[in-house]
């Protein structure tokens, strides 16, 4: 299976419910590689590298978020595979 890249907006109540902690997890328990961070109005932005399986799992979760997150909308772009991740970290 290839390897994709995505890159990831999610809007709606995603900061201060440890949105990016959940997400830095859940990439990590699927082994996809990236990063996750908060913007300045209030959307959480990630990068996702893995298996196709692998990239639309951890995309899945963020339609969704942890339990005190409220997800409105996620706009997801696809981009050119890079492979210059080792692990999913948070940043920003």
């Amino acid at each position: 299976m290839a390897d994709i890249r995505v890159h990831v907006f999610v809007t709606g109540k995603v900061q201060g419910v440890y949105f990016r902690q959940n997400t830095m997890r859940t990439a990590r328990e699927y082994g996809a590689t990236g990063w996750v961070r908060n913007l300045d109005d209030g959307r959480v932005e990630a990068v996702i590298e893995g298996t196709e399986e692998v990239v639309r799992k951890v995309v899945e979760w963020c339609h969704q978020g942890p339990s005190a997150s409220k997800v409105d909308d996620v706009q997801v772009r696809y981009e050119r595979y890079t492979g210059e991740f080792s692990d999913f970290t948070i940043t920003g």
